[in-house]
């Protein structure tokens, strides 16, 4: 046994010193004291790192770390979520639509669904909120096709006024006419003229909320191709091939399209998301025109240290404003979202720190410190040494 208790004994990497060789100096003091607040400092530093939260995060060293990678998208037949919050101040909700559309062929004009407009005065107050479109509730007593008033138990088929698809459609308010009239590409010119807009008072609830502006939110669901959305006063319909918006039916000159917008997200929100249009705000100086905004989407994975996975998107953009006067083509009024998506996907994953990395960081923290420590402390021992031997012979000057 005791043989073997001495062959371990000579394998003792670090031999010991007998204290009565030991010299302490003073500056092998100063070094260590100095050295020992080193490694502390770093090692608080180290912990801080690691942003724990609480002392079982520090005695676990659970601290997650994020892991970017860029890969190819080779996604398809997806969809692309586009959540939006936009403010008009000086656009009444009556004029304001939305319309979407996609280089696929795929349009949602005058989208309702999953929108909400909110009427709002000239102070930002919230007057109304509705979850409508243009036009106004159907009237309880319209005229019929012959003109006379309905009867007791006779069904109403109101005129389209020349847009009916079949004989046997009927137009039964203002909105379904005009959206008889989109369908076959016109436009509205004097809603007066038409029985179900003139006793629903589409023009005069319009005269009525001249001065107020909207808030628009919501979200648009649509195909994950490139596109463009925008939100423009009248119904679009489409002429010739030419996407077009019945202006001429409110009877103005000019729209201010000036407007905030207080959100705009490309999918799902997840930990260090910037969407650098939040909170952007742009007043329209001249009388008319078209603002653009050109956004490049980069779609974005997200696993967090749990394994849930976010599919969402970042994006950039740039902006452009093209003025011109209303009812040209060039320069219809409203706010235009131009988006493109990026063929790179970008992916995000959360990831623990090992406690053996701890371990690893705590040893290279101490051991640096000791050896640098080491190395100065020999340094100023053996230079002190070597004055004083010149200071005894007399050679140092």
């Amino acid at each position: 046994m005791d043989n073997i208790m001495g062959k371990i004994r000579s394998l003792d990497a670090y031999p010991k010193i007998n204290e009565d060789f030991y010299s302490r100096t003073l500056p092998g003091g100063v070094i260590t004291l100095a050295s020992s607040i080193v490694m502390l400092l770093l090692f608080i530093s180290e912990l801080s790192r690691s942003s724990l939260k609480s002392l079982l995060y520090v005695c676990l060293y659970l601290h997650a770390v994020t892991e970017t990678k860029l890969v190819v998208d080779t996604s398809r037949g997806e969809t692309l979520r586009i959540n939006f919050d936009v403010t008009f101040p000086a656009l009444p909700c009556s004029i304001l639509s939305l319309d979407a559309m996609d280089i696929s062929g795929e349009r949602h004009l005058d989208v309702k669904h999953d929108i909400i407009k909110k009427r709002i005065d000239s102070h930002g107050n919230v007057i109304e909120t509705r979850q409508e479109g243009i036009g106004a509730p159907k009237i309880e007593k319209p005229l019929q096709k012959h003109g006379g008033r309905l009867e007791h138990n006779e069904t109403y088929c109101g005129s389209c006024f020349g847009a009916e698809a079949s004989d046997d459609e009927c137009c039964n308010s203002c909105e379904e006419v005009r959206e008889a009239y989109r369908n076959k590409g016109w436009a509205v010119s004097n809603p007066d003229l038409i029985d179900q807009c003139k006793r629903e008072g589409f023009l005069q609830r319009i005269k009525d909320e001249d001065g107020e502006g909207c808030n628009i939110y919501g979200f648009l669901e649509v195909n994950k191709v490139a596109g463009n959305f925008h939100f423009a006063p009248g119904k679009s319909f489409d002429h010739a091939g030419v996407h077009m918006h019945d202006l001429l039916a409110f009877q103005k000159d000019s729209f201010n399209i000036s407007h905030k917008i207080n959100r705009l997200a490309f999918g799902e929100y997840f930990p260090g998301v910037m969407n650098p249009l939040d909170g952007v705000q742009w007043t329209q100086e001249t009388p008319s025109g078209m603002y653009q905004y050109f956004v490049k989407v980069v779609p974005t994975v997200y696993t967090d240290v749990s394994g849930h996975i976010i599919q969402s998107n970042q994006f950039s953009v740039t902006e452009h404003f093209r003025s011109g006067q209303v009812g040209q083509l060039q320069s219809l009024p409203g706010v235009f979202f131009f988006y493109d998506l990026s063929p790179i996907k970008v992916t995000f994953t959360e990831e623990h720190i090992s406690f053996l990395h701890f371990l690893t960081s705590v040893c290279a923290i101490v051991g640096g410190v000791f050896t640098v420590s080491g190395i100065l402390d020999s340094f100023i021992y053996h230079g002190q040494r070597a004055i004083k031997k010149k200071m005894e012979i007399g050679k140092f000057s």
